[in-house]
C-alpha cells in the first residue's frame, strides 16, 4: 500500500510559492496511477494520469509538467524512449521512472534518456518523495536497490552508469521497432506508425535480430520482454 510518510520540504523554495508542482503520472496499471495520486496529492496538483507512452507525450506536451514520474514498460512506446522525445520539447521537465525493473541498464538507458531520478516500485513509499525533493532542488536520485547511493549530484557517475550498455545498445528507433513488433503489429502497421517505409522497418529488424543473435520473432519477443520493453 502506498502512504505517504513524509512531506515535500522543498517544493516551496524550489517553484513559485503561489502554486504546487504540476505532475503527470504514466503507468498502464490504473491501480498504480491511483495509488501515486494519493501519495502525492494535496501537496502536488497531479494534472494527469495516462496508460501508455504516447498517452505521456500528448498530456506534458498539453499540460507541460514540473514532474513527471513515469513507468518503464508502458504500451505503444515505453517509457525510456518517451522522456527521450518529450524532454526535446519541454527541457525543464523532471522524470522520474518508477519502475520494478531492478537491473542497472535500466537505470543507465534512464538517465541517457535525460531522467533525473530512478525509483524501484516496491521501495518504500517515502523514496518517491525523496526524490522528487532532489531532483528539484537541482540534483539526481537514484535507489539503493539498483545499487545507487539515494541522492547525488555526481553527474560523472551517472555518465560511468550510461556506459555500461557499451556498444551493443539498441537506438531509439530501433527500441520502438521492437516494441511494436512485439507487440504484435505488422511491419506495415509499425511503418504506418512510425511514418517509416516499410523497407526500413525491415533494415531495423534485421539489425536486432543480427546484433544480438535473435533467429526468430518468438526470440524477437522473449528479448524485448527481458529489456522491459513489454509487459
Amino acid at each position: 500500500m502506498i502512504t505517504r510518510e513524509q512531506p515535500l520540504s522543498r517544493l516551496k523554495s524550489h517553484l513559485r510559492p503561489d502554486r504546487r508542482p504540476r505532475v503527470v503520472l504514466a503507468d498502464d496499471h490504473a491501480i498504480i496511477t491511483e495509488g501515486l495520486r494519493n501519495l502525492l496529492e494535496p501537496e502536488c496538483e497531479v494534472v494527469s494520469t495516462v496508460g501508455d507512452g504516447q498517452a505521456l507525450l500528448k498530456a506534458a506536451r498539453l499540460l507541460r509538467p514540473d514532474i513527471i514520474v513515469a513507468d518503464v514498460t508502458m504500451p505503444l512506446l515505453n517509457g525510456i524512449d518517451a522522456t527521450r522525445q518529450l524532454l526535446r520539447e519541454l527541457p525543464k521537465a523532471y522524470v522520474i521512472v518508477l519502475t520494478m525493473h531492478v537491473d542497472r541498464v535500466y537505470v543507465a538507458e534512464a538517465f541517457d534518456a535525460g531522467a533525473v531520478g530512478f525509483v524501484v516500485k516496491h521501495a518504500a513509499s517515502a523514496e518517491l518523495w525523496q526524490a522528487i525533493n532532489v531532483v528539484l532542488a537541482g540534483g539526481a536520485y537514484i535507489s539503493p536497490l539498483v545499487g545507487g547511493q539515494g541522492a547525488t549530484s555526481d553527474k560523472g557517475r551517472l555518465q560511468l552508469l550510461s556506459q555500461t550498455l557499451a556498444e551493443q545498445r539498441l537506438s531509439s528507433r530501433q527500441r520502438q521497432v521492437l516494441q511494436l513488433i512485439a507487440e504484435g503489429q505488422s511491419i506495415k502497421q509499425v511503418a504506418s506508425r512510425l511514418k517509416l517505409t516499410p523497407k526500413t522497418v525491415e533494415f531495423h529488424k534485421y539489425r536486432i535480430m543480427k546484433t544480438f543473435g535473435l533467429q526468430s520473432s518468438a526470440q524477437l519477443i522473449q528479448f524485448a520482454l527481458k529489456h522491459g520493453l513489454i509487459a
